[in-house]
């Protein structure tokens, strides 16, 4: 009990929707019997009260028709046979109106309270409830008591309804006997629906208390602590490690396609040593030259490994390749404030083409404007200082 009373301590806070779900999944949800119990008794006393008379007629029919018999037909053990399932056709048919009526008021109360749910998991075995000590824990619990007090409360209630019905109807009771055959049962059934309704009534009340009860114990037996919330959005989201290496392989992924992209640059604009973009551009089809390609260190001497072996054009500007790699993501194109000093290079590249393929002379090494490179610093640390917003670094 006291390991109980410190979990439930423990346990503050509201289920999650996940939880609930898991719960439904298992067939664990909030049924109060009660309130089945008085919804079919009060169905089946409606049914009896508005449809006694064709059900009394009915029966009365099916008795009056069993008892007459031909002399033939009593030694006849065919037709007795017989007899015997026309009886029990016309009881069932009579009978038929109030059944599909219980039925009925079964089917939509759950409705009413956590819905209808199928479930196979809750016909799996449980072996724990094979246990006698979980058996004496149930027996001696709080559930226990509180079903106790209200099988207690439910038997006053229902005595005391039986009670004044019986006295209200004491009179009429004792008044079927006169009555004749056919008469008599269709109004002893319409007596037995208001005394249906009656008792149902009672048992109303009792289900007004324990639904309530029902939904506080559902959601209390399904509280959570802050540990199990934190527990289930990391099993959401997923471990540090596991996020961890999704981002690795991300990141190797993205390198290797990056990487595909060096030998269709036009060009890698180098630091020499610490950077290297490689940078791509077509009059056809792009605005302004695109950066396929980027990384500093290893990655970077990566870029400068692949561009030899597919004979792309380096070019050492370390200022340009310092700036490229600092403000310009891959698949971007480069900021209007680099175009001057891109072209340059483009420019010497074409050439530095065309003269190899022999349809122009070797052009000189171009001096890098870098008028454009050093306001694009001096806008970046303007912008570290917060007096320039970032957004503007890249206009």
């Amino acid at each position: 009990m006291a390991d109980n009373e410190q979990d439930d301590q423990e346990r503050t806070e509201q289920p999650t929707p996940k939880r609930l779900d898991e719960a439904r999944k298992k067939g664990d949800i909030p049924r109060s019997r009660d309130l089945s119990a008085a919804a079919v008794m009060m169905m089946a006393g409606v049914g009896f009260y508005l449809m006694g008379a064709q059900i009394g007629t009915g029966i009365s029919e099916m008795v009056r028709s069993s008892l007459t018999l031909s002399p033939d037909a009593i030694t006849d053990e065919g037709m007795m046979t017989a007899a015997l399932a026309g009886a029990m056709l016309k009881a069932a048919l009579a009978c038929l109106p109030i059944v599909g009526l219980i039925m009925l008021a079964a089917a939509i109360t759950p409705l009413a309270l956590g819905g209808w749910s199928f479930s196979t998991e809750a016909l799996s075995p449980n072996f724990e409830r094979l246990s006698p000590l979980s058996g004496f824990k149930r027996i001696f619990s709080t559930t226990a008591l509180v079903e106790l007090a209200k099988s207690l409360g439910k038997f006053t209630v229902v005595a005391l309804a039986a009670v004044l019905v019986l006295r209200s109807q004491t009179s009429e009771l004792l008044a079927l006997g006169s009555e004749p055959t056919k008469q008599a049962v269709v109004h002893a059934f319409k007596m037995c629906g208001q005394a249906f309704i009656v008792l149902s009534s009672g048992l109303l009340i009792i289900a007004g208390i324990d639904v309530p009860y029902q939904l506080w114990q559902y959601a209390k037996k399904l509280r959570m602590s802050r540990e199990d919330i934190r527990r289930e959005m990391k099993e959401a989201e997923g471990s540090p490690e596991v996020k961890g290496r999704i981002r690795q392989l991300q990141r190797e992924v993205a390198q290797r396609r990056m990487m595909e992209d060096v030998p269709k640059a036009d060009v890698i604009v180098t630091n020499p040593t610490h950077f290297a973009v490689a940078l791509r551009y077509d009059d056809t089809r792009m605005r302004a030259p695109i950066v396929v390609a980027k990384g500093a260190d290893h990655v970077a001497a990566k870029i400068r490994e692949l561009a030899d072996k597919h004979q792309v054009p380096i070019f050492e500007a370390p200022p340009l390749a310092r700036t490229l790699h600092r403000h310009v993501e891959i698949g971007d194109p480069i900021p209007q404030r680099l175009y001057v000093a891109v072209a340059q290079v483009l420019t010497y590249v074409f050439q530095l083409r065309a003269a190899k393929q022999g349809a122009a002379m070797m052009p000189g090494r171009p001096d890098i404007d870098m008028r454009d490179i050093v306001a694009a610093e001096e806008v970046e640390q303007r912008a570290r200082r917060g007096e320039t917003p970032r957004s503007e670094i890249l206009q």
